[in-house]
């Protein structure tokens, strides 16, 4: 039997999609950039859709402060929570060429979910205090709990298409479902990303060195194997159908679990969140029901997703650090739940309500 033969009868999809839209100047416009684009774009134009039908207590003249404000929030946080969680060093690793800074160097790890979620509480804060006018008075001001509900149920959009981004970079791979060279379901996913990483499967001698004559094949002169296998995904992801045929059969299928945390994150916590807010809710319940769904639905999916493989550790109790950070959202969100029901507070929000005269 042909390794095309082979090949064609394994089923699954051999990802080979470009995470690179276009480059100009040499400078490089990727998906991932464009999914926080995209979600801080959508945010916006919900934001401001209710707050000019009053659904809203914040300014829909505010909204482009709103957005800024949230993006630093997210992005800063996110940053700063891989760093803490994940990889403490990069806060002290310095280098004299740029980025300088290791909590700069995006190509060292990326960011944490989790780190970005105080992010934005710590901007729902800031938003809550209000926005200074040209006079020097403040305009905007509105309770906290208000402002932590309405990014609540904003976020699932920004989550939806950050986890399309992760797919298409074919990063936070998913369980094994058969291993290089077995039959596959027809819905499994061959990540070639693989073999940049500690998750790549134990090949047979006769796999290993095929798969060693491929990148041989992908070597320039001196150089290491990561940069030889860097270059043979990008040949794929540019179409190389000979090449693709060669490598199915040396990768591991897998579940596709960045599509299971995009359903999950993006459309069931959607769901839950904008059903819970389709009457006026008292302050903060929108938010305490956000970190309760998605501490839950990020438990469930993370059994079908490995974690980054320089960050590996013993699973206490059968979960990962990331469930585990998630199980502590959840249990945040229950106390501060029953916190919220008690002090009570003048309800708002209510997309389903009529519009305010």
């Amino acid at each position: 039997m042909t390794i095309l033969t082979l090949a064609s009868d394994l089923g699954g999809w051999t990802h080979d999609l470009n995470p690179i839209i276009f480059t100009v100047f040499g400078l490089s416009v990727r998906w991932y950039g464009l999914s926080y684009l995209a979600g801080i774009f959508v945010g916006y134009l919900l934001l401001r859709r209710l707050a000019r039908r009053g659904l809203v207590l914040i300014p829909a003249h505010r909204a482009e402060d709103f957005v800024l404000i949230m993006a630093f929030g997210i992005i800063l946080g996110g940053r700063l929570g891989y760093c803490l969680f994940y990889e403490p060093d990069l806060l002290w690793t310095f280098e004299p060429s740029f980025p300088f800074w290791g909590v700069l160097m995006i190509t060292r790890g990326g960011m944490a979910s989790h780190g970005g979620m105080i992010g934005v509480i710590l901007a729902a804060w800031r938003i809550s205090r209000g926005f200074r006018t040209s006079d020097g008075a403040i305009e905007g001001r509105v309770p906290f709990r208000h402002v932590a509900d309405v990014v609540a149920a904003l976020s699932p959009f920004g989550l939806f298409f950050g986890r399309l981004a992760n797919f298409i970079n074919g990063e936070l791979l998913g369980k094994i479902v058969a291993m290089p060279g077995q039959k596959a379901p027809w819905w499994a996913v061959r990540f070639p990303q693989e073999l940049l990483t500690g998750h790549a499967p134990e090949l047979s001698l006769d796999q290993h060195i095929r798969l060693t004559h491929l990148i041989e094949a992908n070597r320039l002169p001196n150089e290491p194997d990561a940069a030889a296998v860097e270059r043979m995904i990008a040949r794929l992801q540019h179409g190389a159908p000979d090449l693709q045929s060669q490598l199915e059969p040396l990768l591991a299928a897998r579940h596709p679990s960045q599509l299971y945390q995009a359903a999950a994150e993006g459309l069931v916590l959607g769901l839950v969140l904008w059903w819970i807010w389709r009457k006026p809710r008292t302050p903060g319940v929108v938010g305490c029901w956000f970190l309760i769904t998605y501490g839950v639905l990020r438990v469930a999916t993370e059994f079908w997703r490995l974690p980054d493989d320089n960050l590996a550790m013993p699973r206490l109790a059968g979960l990962s650090r990331g469930q585990w950070l998630s199980v502590l959202m959840v249990l945040a969100g229950v106390g501060v739940l029953a916190w919220v029901k008690k002090v009570g507070g003048e309800k708002a929000g209510g997309w389903m309500r009529p519009r305010r005269a």
